[in-house]
């Protein structure tokens, strides 16, 4: 397949997976990076399979049933179940927006003479413009160049110069490191890169591509045209892959950088684009908020919108990015909402650090029970037809609740 036209058959799988690099995902790689050096580079490795089925699990319930993930689960599971996930996901996801836009900010603050609060009011309204007023599929193109813009941080990386064979060694050798700031950091690493939000995002977005915005909510398996699965297969794979090797270069770049310098106080990515200027130069630094640009203009749409289609799914609302204002109108106020309530948490008294901390402890809750539910539904004929997963693909997806469930166990009681 020729590169041009790869490029124009990737949409929902690329975007879910540059999402998933949202600035605090961002300040996590960078915290384990200048913890633990680049001892856990592995994780982003062996996550990459199981990462992989979870999303294509997701993939394809969409795809085949012309619903999100919120609309299965409310016609094939108790509604209290789909209750108690949209009122985590919408609480886990406004905390998120809080620390995202936040975040960014504290951190574009260092090179552009703008007051913080102002800086975060200014890109959130950019970003309510941009998903109220475009269509889905000017969104998409301008989405997928926010994802491709995530690669500056491997030019980043080249320009630090790290140790090539240090870092090969320890992203093919598994390596334990019992201290419990590295084990927290494994963990996070872990609940950061398989997140809720991310599931519900692909589903409703490969129902967008493959009902037009027309979509009729039944919310059963209808055939597709041929080749249709393996298009979402592959741009799933892509997405994935570029997820973590993005995430590879943030936290190679902060462990070549603060932990060889001896470590530092990293708490947010004001602390990590600060420290980056002494020991790799501005440019580096520059970089690094480059890419954080771009990760929170895509993954703060993603984190509202992921949130309005669980709401509207729920209470039956229409649900399209490409339908206008007046024809969806309660889903974009959830969106807006979403946004606004998260620029709020200053004024509650709730800082980025207590935002992510929160958005952690939600996610690690409702992360398994999520995944239980779309391995379910990707075993179910009734919803996915006879496009069933298969053998391997439910056994990573045993493996993935597992994971969840062992890093949520550790979290809480750490």
């Amino acid at each position: 397949m020729k590169l041009k036209k790869l490029w124009k058959s990737l949409g929902p799988g690329l975007i879910t997976g540059a999402a998933d690099d949202d600035p605090s995902a961002i300040a996590t790689y960078s915290i384990a990076g200048a913890v633990a050096g680049t001892g856990q580079l592995w994780i982003l490795l062996y996550i990459l399979p199981f990462m992989i089925a979870v999303q294509s699990m997701c993939a394809r319930i969409g795809a085949l049933t012309g619903c999100g993930l919120a609309a299965n689960i409310k016609q094939h599971y108790p509604k209290w179940l789909l209750l108690i996930a949209a009122i985590s996901l919408v609480a886990a996801n406004v905390f998120n927006i809080g620390a995202d836009v936040y975040g960014m900010a504290g951190a574009l603050n260092l090179f552009v003479p703008i007051k913080i609060g102002l800086l975060a009011v200014i890109m959130a309204a950019f970003i309510l413009w941009l998903v109220i007023t475009l269509k889905y599929r000017q969104i998409e193109r301008i989405f997928k160049w926010f994802a491709l813009s995530l690669y500056v941080y491997g030019i980043a990386l080249l320009i630090v110069k790290p140790d090539w064979p240090m870092m090969l060694l320890h992203t093919l050798v598994p390596s334990l490191q019992f201290s419990k700031g590295a084990l927290i950091a494994l963990f996070a690493v872990l609940g950061t890169t398989i997140s809720p939000y991310i599931f519900f995002w692909q589903a409703s977005e490969e129902a967008e591509v493959s009902d037009e915005g027309h979509r009729v909510r039944t919310c059963k398996y209808h055939q597709i045209r041929p080749g249709v699965l393996k298009g979402v297969d592959r741009d799933t794979n892509i997405g994935m892959i570029s997820s973590n090797v993005i995430s590879f270069f943030i936290m190679a770049l902060t462990a070549s950088t603060i932990f060889r310098a001896g470590g530092g106080s990293i708490v947010t990515l004001r602390d990590a684009a600060q420290a980056l200027v002494p020991l790799a130069g501005p440019f580096a630094s520059i970089l690094f908020a480059i890419g954080l640009v771009g990760s929170g203009l895509l993954a703060i749409p993603v984190l509202a919108g992921s949130a309005a289609y669980v709401v509207a799914e729920l209470m039956g609302w229409p649900a399209s990015l490409d339908r206008p204002f007046n024809r969806a109108r309660q889903f974009y106020i959830v969106i807006v909402f979403s946004v606004v309530l998260g620029m709020l948490m200053p004024l509650f008294g709730i800082t980025p650090i207590q935002a992510l901390f929160w958005t952690a402890i939600i996610n690690g809750l409702i992360a398994p029970i999520l995944i239980m539910l779309i391995i379910d539904m990707a075993r179910n004929p009734k919803i996915v037809g006879p496009h069933t997963s298969n053998v391997p693909t439910y056994m990573l997806g045993l493996g993935t609740l597992l994971f969840m469930l062992t890093g949520t166990i550790f979290l809480i009681f750490s």
